[in-house]
């Protein structure tokens, strides 16, 4: 017998005739029926009953389904309240899934679906800004730090022999004896910094090493054990600079010096060991005299000295030039402006050529002395006696008399 729920709360049996009438059988035939048939025909509606109510509670099926509260077959079952729907079958130890929930859709006058819900994507990632690739050089492939077999040869090096050891700036070049093919000595192995490990096989090796321009070179024979060198490059440094007449400084970029080796062959010529030294920098030399040459300027000016370098000492030597940074210009009358494309030359109280130049204004360095200055312009010649004072820069004037002024004649075929 099925149970309704009336309006009231009470309940009240549902028979067989209720139920077949609404599902739309004759309550005329059904009452005709027979015990046996009536049982048939409860069971099948009551399964049919089972199967159709929970589609019906989901959807509102026609007429609202169970407790739907819209009019349909089953509101007259009596399955209706404010609260709607089918009571859930509870089978014990059998997980029910969750309630599917959706967001309501908005039914448009016109039949539409309306605006679907806006669904929210993640944000993009930020773009991240990463650093440019330093460039490195290319990987040099030499030997391994240590060999099977290989011998340990440890190298330090001191200026002095009662000096420390130095921890920077040396420079290892470890060669083989026998030259190559190219007559030159294979080069085995180097390293640069202060004390320096090499693991080298067994065998006789040249070593030479260098600290600025001073150096040293040994022979080393190399076994299976061990071995610690030290070289005592008996070195010292030299740091030099120049001023005028009464202590006046020299531009530096006018400056320059060059040493030399202070003993000269059997023709006199002495070798060049460091060209063109800038001023106040730190030249490291082997204990010694060196021939020094100072230039200021790029005529004439020059120092010659010779100084020694004591070891494990900084020695600093300043010369004196005696010269003076000269202009001369060709001008109509005293104090007039320089005319162009003139051609210049400075000659010697003796008559030699010390220097050419080609311009409206030519400036150089002379060192102290007389001089002759010679200008040229559409073809006629000028020139004036002059005198440089060490220490004294001046201009020179030369004026264009044309009382005074000397023809030049103009070669031709």
């Amino acid at each position: 017998m099925a149970i309704a729920r009336s309006q009231d709360q009470r309940f009240r049996p549902v028979g067989s005739l209720e139920i077949a009438t609404a599902f739309g059988f004759n309550a005329r035939h059904v009452c005709r029926a027979r015990p046996f048939t009536m049982r048939l025909i409860r069971a099948v509606l009551l399964a049919s009953l089972a199967g159709t109510a929970p589609v019906q509670a989901q959807d509102g099926g026609p007429g609202g389904g169970f407790g739907g509260g819209g009019p349909g077959p089953g509101s007259n079952l009596g399955f209706s309240g404010s609260g709607g729907g089918m009571p859930r079958l509870q089978i014990p130890g059998a997980a029910m899934p969750p309630p599917l929930s959706l967001p309501p859709i908005q039914s448009q006058p016109d039949g539409g679906l309306g605006n679907l819900p806006q669904i929210q994507l993640p944000a993009p990632l930020p773009q991240i800004e990463l650093p440019g690739i330093t460039g490195y050089a290319a990987p040099s492939i030499g030997t391994p730090l240590a060999m099977p077999g290989a011998g340990s040869l440890t190298l330090s090096a001191k200026l002095t022999g009662d000096g420390g050891d130095i921890d920077r700036g040396m420079v290892w070049r470890v060669f083989r004896p026998e030259p190559g093919p190219d007559g030159k000595l294979p080069l085995i192995a180097t390293a640069q910094g202060g004390t320096s490990n090499f693991q080298l096989d067994p065998g006789s090796y040249l070593v030479h090493a260098t600290f600025g321009r001073a150096g040293a070179t040994k022979r080393i024979t190399i076994g299976p054990n061990a071995r610690e060198e030290q070289f005592v490059l008996d070195a010292g440094g030299l740091k030099l600079d120049a001023v005028l007449s009464g202590g006046v400084g020299i531009p530096s970029d006018k400056l320059r010096f060059s040493i030399y080796e202070g003993a000269g062959d059997a023709a006199g010529e002495r070798a060049l060991i460091v060209p063109n030294v800038s001023p106040k920098a730190v030249v490291r030399l082997n204990s010694g005299t060196y021939h020094v040459v100072s230039t200021y300027g790029n005529v004439n000016a020059v120092i010659r000295s010779d100084i020694r370098v004591e070891a494990g000492q900084l020695t600093e030597a300043t010369v004196e030039h005696k010269a003076a940074e000269i202009t001369m210009k060709l001008v109509r009358e005293a104090g007039g402006e320089a005319i162009a494309d003139t051609s210049w030359a400075v000659l010697t109280d003796s008559g030699d050529i010390v220097r050419e130049s080609v311009g409206a204004f030519a400036s150089m360095v002379l060192a102290e002395g007389e001089y002759v200055a010679v200008a040229r312009n559409r073809e006629r010649l000028y020139q004036r006696e002059f005198r440089v004072t060490a220490g004294r820069n001046s201009d020179v004037e030369v004026i264009a008399d044309e009382n005074g002024a000397e023809g030049v004649a103009s070669s031709g075929d």
